[in-house]
């Protein structure tokens, strides 16, 4: 082989080396660009639920519908309601607060996570019939106000409260909700 036919040869393996830097420069740019759009498409498949559930044991602020906060430690997730234990100078209790009355939240990660079972999926009722089951006081806040009392009975959308003060029954819907709260 002559050094000419060596020359033309380097000038080719030059010219296809060339071309290969290109298709694979080409190759990463489009997967560059791919990486924002498939996590702007995984975060717009993310409900908040799947962020509450994300930081269970964690401490979070919630803000409600009335512009009141809630501090309290993540302990329980549904698709419909958080249940959070309350942290000072918040009351202590347990709060179940649906998630239809969240305004704004403090202290969730970026990340979320799906639900493990079938219990994620509970509405408020079933939630509201195991505090009716155990008799438990609760202090229910609406936008209209406060009232104490026990669950006396769970509806397909509201719920009635028997009041401490022997005053009767105060029926309360579901839509009207802020969170149920155990009585000091």
């Amino acid at each position: 082989m002559t050094s000419l036919d060596q020359a033309g040869s380097a000038r080719w393996a030059a010219l296809f080396g060339d071309l290969e830097a290109q298709a694979r420069a080409r190759s990463a740019a489009e997967a560059d660009a791919l990486v924002p759009e498939l996590t702007r498409a995984e975060h717009a498949t993310m409900k908040v639920a799947d962020r509450f559930r994300a930081v269970v044991g964690g401490a979070v602020t919630v803000e409600l519908l009335d512009g009141t906060p809630l501090r309290g430690v993540v302990r329980e997730v549904a698709d419909e309601w958080v249940l959070l234990q309350g942290v000072r100078p918040e009351p202590t209790g347990q709060h179940l607060v649906p998630l239809g009355a969240v305004v704004g939240v403090l202290g969730l990660a970026r990340q979320a996570a799906s639900a493990t079972s079938r219990r994620d999926a509970l509405g408020l009722g079933p939630a509201l019939r195991t505090l009716q089951r155990d008799r438990v006081r609760v202090t229910v806040r609406t936008l209209g106000g406060t009232v104490s009392g026990r669950v006396a009975r769970v509806g397909r959308d509201h719920l009635d409260v028997d009041l401490l003060d022997d005053r009767g029954a105060r029926l309360v819907p579901f839509s009207a909700l802020l969170v149920v709260s155990e009585a000091p």
